[in-house]
């Protein structure tokens, strides 16, 4: 365990005394997930934090000669992540630290542990969170463009259907079928063995030529080694645009006798990913999975390589949200 999973593991455990709260919240102004510096509405001076009867313990007040005896307050929670919620912080660490770690997501288990009093409540928190991690990807692909593949790397793409499952296989879809599900997934693996792994997953309404191609030549370097399996779509096309391209015939084997290409790394992908939807039910619309799709991308490009790991790169995303 990581010295800031440790720490945060130590805040929220234990009894919640107004000293604790006041050493949350002062690490919470550190970490920029709560604003250290706060003015006052009407005389636009900096407010003090002060002890107080609410459920944080603490709140901004400004109590200037101005005012004529009026005590102007804010929540310490103002234009944070924490806005609106009447959860409190422990619980929200709490919240956070399971969700970056991948802990014991389903709601059932967190109303159990006292998180939240229902699953609206998880569900408007859970897509705070997601929305930091999407904004923090969106950064990623401005600067960066978002594209893998080299002389270390070499690129496995395939296509997978993620469509909403019934529960108990009953009931109406109420035009659910209509929505986009195919997936296509481009998985760049380092050369040598390592478990690094940077995939980019996109919603295509069609496994069509006009669809795929363009995503490949936008994600993956000219020059690259890519492997996939017989699929029409981009089975002579792909050497034209400067690809080196092997291919296998899942018909035959899974591995091709003479040049041992196979599609095994983004195959195991698959059942991850959607063992990740599925059970955070994000496939119920077009817009959630492409949210869930984005985290999954989130948590492989940038929360494994930051220093304190996925908690870390939560904790930065989410100070950011509101700067």
């Amino acid at each position: 365990m990581m010295y800031l999973e440790r720490k945060v593991r130590k805040m929220i455990e234990g009894k919640k005394s107004k000293r604790k709260h006041l050493k949350l919240i002062k690490w919470l102004h550190k970490k920029k997930l709560l604003q250290k510096k706060v003015k006052c509405s009407l005389c636009h001076h900096r407010m003090k934090l002060k002890q107080s009867n609410c459920s944080d313990c603490y709140e901004w007040r400004c109590q200037r000669a101005i005012h004529r005896g009026r005590q102007m307050k804010r929540s310490v929670r103002h234009n944070s992540v924490f806005s609106h919620s009447k959860v409190s912080l422990f619980k929200w660490m709490e919240f956070v630290y399971r969700f970056s770690q991948g802990l014991h997501l389903r709601q059932i288990d967190m109303i159990a542990d006292e998180i939240a009093g229902s699953s609206a409540t998880l569900s408007k928190m859970a897509k705070k969170v997601r929305e930091a991690c999407v904004v923090s990807m969106e950064r990623l692909r401005r600067r960066k463009g978002q594209r893998i593949g080299g002389r270390r790397q070499f690129i496995v793409i395939d296509e997978s259907h993620f469509r909403h499952k019934r529960k108990y296989g009953r009931g109406r879809m109420a035009g659910g079928w209509r929505r986009r599900k195919w997936v296509f997934g481009m998985l760049g693996v380092k050369a040598g063995g390592t478990n690094q792994r940077k995939p980019v997953l996109r919603l295509v309404e069609r496994r069509s030529r006009r669809e795929l191609l363009p995503l490949i030549t936008r994600h993956v370097r000219r020059g690259s080694t890519i492997l996939s399996d017989e699929w029409r779509a981009y089975r002579q096309a792909l050497p034209q645009f400067g690809y080196r391209h092997y291919t296998v015939n899942h018909s035959v084997s899974y591995v091709d006798a003479q040049t041992g290409a196979h599609t095994q790394h983004i195959e195991r992908a698959w059942r991850t990913y959607k063992e990740t939807v599925w059970r955070l039910r994000g496939n119920r619309s077009e817009e959630l999975l492409k949210k869930h799709l984005t985290v999954i991308e989130w948590y492989e490009w940038l929360a494994k390589k930051h220093h304190n790991g996925p908690l870390g790169q939560l904790i930065h995303d989410l100070g950011k949200l509101h700067e």
